[in-house]
Parts: C-alpha cells; structure tokens; sequence
C-alpha cells in the first residue's frame, strides 16, 4: 500500500526537475542567446547536476527543441483556455489570430530565433527542433480549427498558415526594434482582411481557396 505514493513522490521528482531544466533553457536562450547557452549555465540556473540533466535529455540539442515545445505548449494552452467563452465560427477569427501572435511572439520568438539561426549550420539541432515545430503548428491548427465552425478546411488552413507566417515576420521585426505600434496596426489590419474574407456562411467571399502548396505551410 506504500508503493504507489512512494512512486507517484519520485514521478513528481522528476517533472520538477524536467521543467526546470527546461524553463532554464529558456531564460539562457533570451539572455545569453544561443551560442552562450552551455549545459553548465542550464544546470546552474535550474539547481540540478550535469549528470541529473543527461537522465532526461541526452545532448543539447534534444533539451533545446524540447524546451521551445514546452514554452509553446504552455503559451497555447493559457490562450486557448481564455477562448473557451468565444462563440465558433467567422466571428472567432480576429480571437484566433490574437492567439496565433501571443504564441508566436514575445519570449518564444526569441528563444525560437535562436535556435532556427544556429540550426542553418547545426544538423543536429537543426533535426531536433524541425519536428518540434512541425507537430505545434498541427497543434495550433487543429485548435484554431475548432473556432471555425463552419468555414472550410481549406480555407482554415490558407488562414492558419498566412497568419504564421505573418506573425513570425512580425515577431522579428519586434527583436530589431520595429515599432510597436506600426507592429498593432498590421496585426489589426490583417484581421480585418481575414475576418472579412468569410461571409456568414464561413464560405470565403471570394470562393473556396484553393489548397496551399509550397513553403507556406509547415507539415
């Protein structure tokens, strides 16, 4: 009968210590960027030996995508949980854009810059944090998806990937110093244009878009 609670202690144990490697990660990603960012520092700032570290990630490349997953994750999970109150359909999509930027922006777009400019030249991080990405873009689609009652798959995606891609463009232009203000009324003026895009219906007011090939879209 003591077992159970004796393992359930350990388990516990260990996601303390996971998270905090990984929340450590981050932080040395925003203030010391990539290439200063050492094992040593992560295992430092969160408490726990190198050796404790190797137990849950087995080089720095695995525990860098796993972190800017777990920030993701996190981010995504609070805003989609304030979206539970907004009605499906046309009307959410200005609600689903706001997401896709407060999860695309601020200290993910940091630390995710990061990584992506070290992985032009770093197979290894390159091909750890490629699925990563990948499977949270599914993730951000498939709960987008479900605000858009009625509008098309098609047409969800088309929006989906356009507004990635426009919210990552933004988010570098905050870590050059772009604007804020210039960065709200593109933000504002994309939405109109997407929100007008669809009649009541969900159904694009220009016709069905066509499915989107290419490097728009990440899967």
């Amino acid at each position: 009968m003591t077992v159970t609670p004796s393992h359930r202690t350990q388990a516990q144990r260990r996601e303390r210590t996971r998270t905090a490697l990984l929340d450590a990660t981050i932080d040395c990603l925003v203030e010391l960027g990539y290439a200063r960012t050492t094992m040593q520092e992560i295992c430092a700032r969160a408490g726990v030996s190198k050796g404790a570290a190797q137990h849950h990630f087995t080089d720095k490349a695995t525990l860098m995508a796993a972190a800017v997953e777990h920030l993701t994750n996190r981010r995504l999970a609070e805003l989609a949980g304030s979206l539970d109150g907004v009605p499906a359909g046309p009307g959410a999509v200005g609600m689903a854009i706001d997401l896709l930027w407060a999860g695309y922006s601020g200290t993910l777009a940091t630390a995710a810059t990061e990584l992506w400019v070290a992985a032009r030249t770093d197979p290894a991080l390159r091909a750890a944090i490629r699925p990563v990405d990948r499977t949270l873009g599914r993730a951000a689609l498939k709960r987008v998806a479900a605000l858009a009652g009625d509008l098309p798959r098609e047409r969800v995606e088309t929006l989906f990937w356009l507004t990635v891609n426009f919210t990552r463009g933004l988010a570098l232009d905050a870590e050059l110093g772009g604007a804020p203000a210039r960065r709200r009324q593109l933000l504002d003026e994309w939405k109109r244009i997407a929100s007008e895009s669809t009649d009541s219906t969900g159904v694009a007011a220009n016709g069905p878009a066509r499915p989107s090939h290419g490097s728009a879209r990440r899967s």
